[in-house]
Parts: C-alpha cells; sequence; structure tokens
C-alpha cells in the first residue's frame, strides 16, 4: 500500500496503519489488555489458520488434503467462540474481523466444506460478508468464488 510518501506491505502492518491513520471507528480495541489479545489472536490465526491455507494453495491437490482437513477441524473446535459475540472475540467489529474475513470468504474455493453444526460460523460469515466495505474490498476474481453462505439466505 502507498499512501503519499508511505509504502507499506504485510497486510497487519496495513490495517493496524489504516487503523490509526482513520481512527474512527477504531478497529482496535481502546485499552491495552484487549488490544494485546487482539494482536495475539491475529498473531493465533496468521499462524494456525492461514499458515494452512498457504499449504492448501501451495501443493498439489492429492497433498492438500491433509492440511484442508487440518483447517476444516480446527475451524469446527472453535465453534463455541464464533458462538459466543456477535464478531470474533468480541461484541464489535475489530480488526480480528478483518483478518477472518478473506479466510472465509476464501473456503469454498478452498475445498473446505463446513457442516451442518457449524452454523455458527457461517453466521457470523454473513455479518461479515454482508458489510459495505468488506464488498467493496473485493477484488473482480474474488467477487466470482462461490460464498460460504447460501445467496438465497440474504
Amino acid at each position: 500500500m502507498v499512501d503519499r510518501d508511505l509504502v507499506l506491505y504485510d497486510s497487519n502492518i496495513i490495517m493496524e496503519y489504516l487503523d490509526e491513520r482513520f481512527p474512527h471507528p477504531p478497529l482496535h480495541p481502546m485499552d491495552p489488555v484487549s488490544r494485546a489479545r487482539a494482536r495475539m489472536m491475529v498473531h493465533r490465526i496468521d499462524q494456525d489458520w492461514y499458515s494452512l491455507v498457504d499449504e492448501i494453495e501451495r501443493v498439489p491437490d492429492k497433498k492438500a488434503a491433509k492440511p484442508r482437513k487440518m483447517l476444516r477441524e480446527s475451524l469446527i473446535s472453535a465453534i463455541p467462540v464464533f458462538a459466543a459475540k456477535q464478531f470474533f472475540l468480541s461484541d464489535e467489529f475489530s480488526l480480528v474481523d478483518c483478518v477472518l474475513g478473506p479466510l472465509l470468504w476464501r473456503l469454498p474455493m478452498l475445498g473446505i466444506e463446513l457442516p451442518k453444526q457449524a452454523e455458527p460460523i457461517k453466521s457470523y460469515a454473513s455479518r461479515l460478508f454482508e458489510r459495505e466495505g468488506f464488498q467493496q474490498s473485493l477484488s473482480e476474481q474474488e467477487r466470482e468464488y462461490t460464498s460460504l453462505i447460501d445467496p438465497s439466505t440474504h
């Protein structure tokens, strides 16, 4: 991302910069403890889930079965977290949601189908996908992905 004389890369750095540059509404919690927790969650999502996404995209389809299964099972194990609040670990939309949205949007493209008991994940994803900012952030190619959410439910 280029902003005046500043050139940034790495999505997390860009998101934090944008949150500081355009602070209303804030995407990070205001208190330091909650902000640190959110940063740790973003780190965990990157390490635990996006590393599997990278592996799925990098290896031949037959070898992608294992990371695909691991990601699916890990998401399923997090169903209680998705169900607990309106957004991920929060009642307010945050940078954690900004990190999760693209991952959930890409699940069908990655060959990951969630079971019926994953309705809390699908409801959460629907709340994210319906946001105007999320829709505006999609590239033309991303708009063509089959959504995790059944369009007939909108």
